[in-house]
């Protein structure tokens, strides 16, 4: 009897169904989370600038889902990711109920919204970061892979900066509700500050989850191409 045996194809069939139903589900849940964003949103300027991230990642995404496939786990921190995104974009992040609810609660003044966004901003990429870097460089087991991820992530923040005072020098008054500032002549720096912090966290408390992420990717893929 041959390992290709038709009685054994179902079995290996299932065994991969998990795997692979996560992404379809992530991606057909944050197309649909964009699509409806876009009706009734505060500034369809701002939405369109919120969201291209989301429009450009995942089609990427699944364009080289066979060549170059992502873990679970971070494909649910992109879907995750995707999410904050789109709900920044249709209220804008000034004005998004969940941070309203918060400055209540806490008696803050200025919807945090923004500064959380900052945070996903480095937490995601730094899992997205140490993917790539683990799978496609020789830093993988290195003690430079979490530092050169971290810089990667400021890196991308810095430039994500750059992106907002050219939109604000083009867009004037039009690109407030993209800035997102309230009034904060410091929120550059809050924004840098809230990656770098969302970096670090990632790196500190979901290095062994990736790792074994990863670990299970390599073990589906040589059964996924057979």
């Amino acid at each position: 009897m041959t390992s290709t045996h038709p009685a054994l194809a179902p079995t290996r069939e299932a065994s991969l169904s998990p795997r692979r139903r996560l992404p379809v589900a992530l991606a057909v849940s944050v197309s649909a989370a964009l699509v409806v964003s876009r009706f009734g949103a505060a500034d369809p300027t701002t939405w369109l600038l919120e969201t291209v991230w989301v429009m450009a990642g995942l089609p990427l995404a699944v364009l080289l889902r066979h060549r170059f496939p992502l873990s679970g786990l971070l494909c649910g921190l992109l879907a995750a990711h995707a999410l904050v995104l789109i709900v920044g974009g249709h209220y804008t992040y000034a004005e998004v109920p969940a941070g309203d609810w918060v400055c209540d609660w806490l008696g803050w003044d200025r919807n945090p919204y923004d500064r959380f966004g900052h945070l996903m901003q480095g937490f995601v990429p730094a899992v997205l970061v140490r993917e790539l870097l683990v799978r496609t460089s020789p830093l993988r087991g290195s003690r430079w892979l979490a530092p050169l991820t971290v810089c990667a992530c400021l890196a991308f923040s810095a430039v994500f900066e750059m992106l907002e005072w050219l939109a604000a020098a083009t867009g004037g008054e039009a690109a407030d509700a993209f800035l997102g500032t309230q009034g904060d002549v410091w929120d550059t720096q809050w924004d840098m500050l809230c990656a770098l912090i969302g970096a670090t966290c990632a790196l500190l408390f979901l290095t062994r989850v990736h790792d074994r992420a990863l670990v299970r990717l390599g073990r589906d893929r040589p059964a996924a191409s057979s």
